[in-house]
């Protein structure tokens, strides 16, 4: 789907949408056309139940004497109300609504609306980042499809005054969409398809953005003594790897530190010899959604030219009960040098974070480091879909963060880390071991696992276990792989430790 930007003009053809406020109040644009046709606008809204509410969306088959098809009046709602998060939301459900409608063609009038706290340039150009978000799909192996359940919108432009400011706001979110579409197909691809290595392949896209790709195989990982990493993959015909992910957009800053991310990279998780139950087992591909959102996040960052020093590190292993797999009981030694009793092999993406956790810290240095990962299905009990949780050992971290996910859309909620919770994972055989013994508090005690490997460095734990795929189609994702995390890390970066 092409998306355009220019000037002010009547479409020539296809759909023309213009925007509503709530109780029917007409945006410059749409009080213009009602008036040109002669009140079709208003007659149109006093027969149907449209108000102008957030994301109600009216067709009217257009009138003799205008030269395109259909109008949509788009709700915009309260104009207090509206932000970045809802253009973006419009967009989305524009592309839904046109396509649902065999739409070809569509013009959309983003002109600046008196008493607007967004502005005309900002709310198209987010208007468009949400078209091309909702436009996304993963049909690679499809070799039949309806044609009804095609996608029939091949073009949306964008009227707005100030072509260019729209085309500079829009730049930098093209690149992030571009990001997210990247990590979606990621955690979307079969695990035939994407497993250790081939993932750890695909990582070589970003050298074309400038970042430094470096992958570590077994032997690598052995001489470093990831024991815990390589513990989980053991089972696996598939080798496990490592990937370092260098980008370097701020060589003269005074404090060259990099911020850190880091990411779970479960290509397949069968539980190993704790295996999972078969029903919901297929869901287990992607199991590396939070390494895709970190591969995403790099790229983003590098595509964009952001001016700050960043790693992204993922760890990519499978866990398989095969005959050389991981053991209930097993104690592995973690490149940390701590040894690790492993009770349950289901809860393994603590163990690959340690290692990598532990690699970033001691090589890099970083300012902050933020790992992510589908690390529990308690996260889900606790938050449902709505929500990641984050757990951190730094209020100002976690705060930062927090507020990212706010602006993007991408909303995070703070669980505990504490002594209680951290006597809970002594083991009397190991230094510590990877389950506590009750149920309790899943996801804090992975979390409260995750934090004896970060040394003293300022770190975040986001578990995106109920966030990283949606069963159904939201504004700006259809259901599938959402890519949580990437804008929000993006934005993160952008508030606290791009260079200005």
């Amino acid at each position: 789907m092409k998306i355009a930007f220019s000037k002010p003009e009547t479409p020539t053809t296809g759909s023309y949408v213009v925007t509503v406020l709530e109780d029917r109040k007409l945006a410059p644009a749409a009080a213009a056309l009602d008036k040109k046709t002669g009140g079709v606008i208003t007659r149109a809204m006093g027969a149907t139940r449209f108000k102008g509410k957030k994301d109600e969306l009216l067709d009217i088959l257009a009138p003799k004497g205008v030269p395109f098809a259909r109008i949509v009046l788009a709700g915009l709602g309260k104009l207090d109300k509206l932000d970045a998060n809802g253009a973006e939301a419009l967009g989305g459900k524009l592309v839904e609504h046109l396509n649902r409608a065999g739409e070809t063609q569509a013009t959309v009038s983003a002109e600046q609306i008196p008493g607007s706290p967004l502005g005309a340039s900002e709310f198209a150009a987010h208007a468009a980042m949400g078209a091309k978000l909702r436009a996304y799909r993963f049909d690679k192996y499809k070799t039949r499809e309806k044609e009804d359940a095609k996608p029939t919108l091949k073009a949306i432009n964008f009227l707005v005054t100030d072509v260019a400011a729209a085309r500079k706001v829009h730049g930098p979110l093209d690149h992030v969409a571009d990001a997210i579409h990247f990590t979606r197909d990621l955690v979307s691809e079969p695990p035939n398809v994407l497993y250790p290595e081939s993932l750890a392949e695909r990582c070589k896209r970003l050298a074309s953005f400038g970042v430094k790709v470096e992958i570590f195989d077994e032997k690598q990982l052995e001489k470093l003594g990831a024991g815990a990493l390589l513990g989980v993959g053991q089972g696996s015909a598939r080798p496990s790897r490592m990937v370092i992910m260098r980008y370097e957009g701020a060589p003269k800053a005074k404090d060259k530190r990099p911020v850190a991310f880091v990411g779970k990279g479960v290509t397949f998780d069968t539980g190993g010899i704790s295996i999972k139950p078969s029903a919901g087992m297929e869901d287990m591909k992607w199991d590396m959604a939070g390494s895709a959102a970190v591969i995403g996040t790099i790229e983003a960052l590098a595509a964009r030219h952001a001016k700050v020093n960043a790693i992204g590190a993922v760890g990519l292993v499978e866990n398989m009960p095969g005959g050389n797999a991981q053991r209930p009981s097993d104690i592995v030694k973690s490149m940390s040098g701590k040894t690790i009793e492993v009770l349950n092999t289901d809860a393994e993406g603590r163990l690959v974070l340690a290692d990598v956790l532990w690699y970033v810290q001691d090589r890099f240095k970083p300012k902050a480091m933020v790992d992510l990962a589908t690390l529990t299905g308690a996260v889900i009990i606790a938050l449902g879909h709505e929500y990641a949780g984050i757990m951190a050992n730094d209020d100002a971290l976690a705060d930062k963060l927090i507020a990212a996910g706010k602006k993007t859309g991408e909303p995070l909620w703070r669980l505990p880390l504490g002594e209680a919770y951290d006597r809970d994972i002594d083991s009397p055989a190991a230094d510590v071991k990877n389950i506590a013994a009750g149920r309790g508090a899943g996801s804090t005690i992975g979390g409260q696992f995750l934090a004896r490997f970060v040394g003293e460095t300022a770190w975040a734990h986001l578990d995106i276990a109920g966030t990283a795929w949606s069963s159904k189609d939201k504004p700006t994702c259809p259901k599938g792989a959402t890519a949580f995390g990437v804008r929000l890390l993006d934005r993160f970066v952008t508030d606290n430790y791009e260079e200005k």
